[in-house]
């Protein structure tokens, strides 16, 4: 179960906090990437607000919508810069922010003294040009739009750092759940939450299942498969824990690495319990 980030900052607030708490996880950089496949209508924000009621095959609602939820932004970041800003402070707030600010530069409405970033002194923000993007998937009629905005691609090559979580100890997912909180989406963060949970589950229903002998490893995956999926009751409601073979083998596999069982020819010892 991974948590993936893109943020050097993230990156090394997590691996504090992770090993403040002694929660096992791995971590390990790779090339990553951020990308925009789209159009893109400039105009000062008067005339793409025209452009936009007047365009023809694409979702005019929907940009109707996404327009307005760029201006609101833009006048987010704006009321920030009319007295000065970090800019280190203001960038934490997402990349949306860095693409705003780099259109009020090339703008020559901002001033940045190396660390805080400021709008300058009598710019009228109507009488600035920006340029507004949306994804191709808004559009049924790529010729007809075509006519009247500009294609747009947008790559960004990053470094990706993903954080492997090995733990299987549920007070301690409990922890990672408080801390990845912090720096992640909750939706994102609720499903690699219960997906550590019910690993958790099945790894401790596997060490019950073990006893004090030796099982044979096919006897053991054939009970666990024929058992599936499992349904734990909660306070709240029910939990469903579904898992293929390969699935059921890797915790086995993450058990042995952990030091909770010995596989040795074909069987499987329980070596500790959780906890």
């Amino acid at each position: 179960m991974r948590l993936v980030t893109k943020s050097e900052a993230v990156r090394r607030a997590l691996i504090e906090e992770l090993r403040k708490e002694k929660i096992i996880f791995e971590m390990r950089s790779r090339e990553g990437f951020e990308s925009f496949v789209g159009y893109v209508i400039e105009g000062t924000l008067k005339e793409i607000e025209e452009k936009i009621k007047n365009l023809e095959g694409a979702d005019v609602e929907a940009l109707k919508e996404g327009f307005t939820s760029f201006k609101e932004s833009l006048n987010h970041v704006l009321e920030h810069l009319k007295a000065g800003e970090n800019a280190e402070e203001l960038l934490k707030e997402g990349l949306w922010v860095a693409e705003l600010l780099d259109q009020l530069y090339k703008n020559g409405a901002i001033e940045y003294d190396g660390v805080n970033v400021k709008l300058k002194d009598g710019i009228k923000v109507e009488e600035l040009k920006f340029q507004f993007k949306f994804p191709f998937n808004l559009v049924h009629n790529p010729e007809a739009v075509e006519k009247h905005v500009k294609q747009f691609a947008f790559v960004d090559l990053v470094i990706e750092h993903e954080f492997e979580i090995l733990e299987l100890d549920i007070a301690k997912i409990n922890t990672l759940g408080k801390i990845a909180s912090r720096y992640f989406p909750e939706d994102t963060l609720l499903k690699v939450y219960f997906a550590l949970v019910g690993r958790a589950i099945l790894a401790e229903e596997i060490l019950k299942a073990l006893g004090e002998g030796k099982v044979p490893e096919d006897e053991l995956v054939k009970t666990f498969m024929r058992a599936s999926p499992i349904a734990v009751p909660t306070p709240k409601g029910t939990l469903v824990i579904n898992y293929s073979k390969d699935a059921l083998e890797e915790t086995l596999r993450l058990l042995k690495k952990l030091g909770y069982v010995e596989i040795k020819g074909g069987k499987v010892k329980k070596l500790k319990d959780l906890g």
